[in-house]
């Protein structure tokens, strides 16, 4: 009986090692170690993250994201990537983690863990100002004579091939400038989140506007994946915890919407 004991204090020992190995090995010990939190952002899509004329990354999840670096005692370094690659690089371990109003999904959820969200939203229509009331259900979106305009690989894509499959959709590589080809008649309208769908219709005043829906078309929580790790995904949730209650969030926020 002593020695089935000592066997099993043993196994257990080394079990207890071995999980503590892998803790220390995870993503966070790894961030602290090379003093370098990699943030993967795609810079294309206001208020999140936007790469300006001069080159800086700018918007609220830039801000947020430099601010838990400080609080973790790293550097930020932002990685650029794209809604149709993101996913992949984020496999790849080209970072640690994605922020720019990232949506949570199943798909995402099954290669990282999500933070806390930081944003409750909506699928929405934006159109030309004259053309905005034609479009308020998805059955007057979904017609072949209406022009539907997409950016490649992300939700907005994904929700069009879906739900719009009989309007004819255009899938437009360039996100900053997607809204341009709405506002210059080549397009009719694009179904997005509801937060661009307001900053945009501010951006483009008299000539974009978002269009009265009776109710979003879809409901979504926005939040950051992250490597698989429960220590990273702890340290980030108490961050966003107190970025939320504190109300820095939302003054982040309201700053890009500018």
């Amino acid at each position: 009986m002593r020695r089935i004991f000592w066997a099993a204090l043993a196994i257990f020992a080394v079990g207890l090692y071995a999980a503590q190995s892998l803790a220390d090995d995870g993503a966070l010990a790894a961030i602290k170690k090379d003093g370098v939190l990699k943030i993967g952002t795609t810079g294309d899509y206001k208020p999140f993250s936007y790469k300006g004329p001069d080159g800086e990354l700018v918007g609220a999840d830039i801000a947020m994201t430099r601010d838990l670096a400080a609080e973790l005692g790293v550097k930020p370094e932002f990685v650029m990537t794209s809604w149709k690659t993101m996913l992949e690089d984020f496999k790849a371990g080209k970072f640690d983690m994605v922020a720019g109003g990232i949506t949570v999904n199943p798909a995402r959820a099954e290669v990282g863990d999500f933070s806390v969200p930081n944003v409750s939203d909506g699928k929405r229509p934006i159109a030309r100002c004259e053309d905005a009331q034609k479009f308020s259900t998805i059955e007057a979106i979904n017609q072949p004579s209406v022009r539907v305009i997409v950016n490649p690989g992300g939700t907005n894509d994904k929700f069009a091939h879906e739900k719009l499959e009989k309007s004819t959709i255009e899938v437009f590589p360039d996100n900053k400038t997607i809204f341009d080809q709405i506002a210059a008649n080549k397009a009719d309208v694009m179904v997005t989140d509801g937060v661009e769908a307001d900053l945009q219709s501010k951006l483009h005043a008299g000539v974009l506007c978002p269009v009265a829906v009776k109710e979003p078309f879809t409901h979504f929580e926005n939040a950051y994946l992250l490597r698989k790790d429960t220590a990273f995904k702890q340290a980030v949730d108490a961050f966003m915890t107190k970025e939320l209650s504190n109300g820095d969030w939302k003054a982040k926020l309201d700053a890009s919407m500018k």
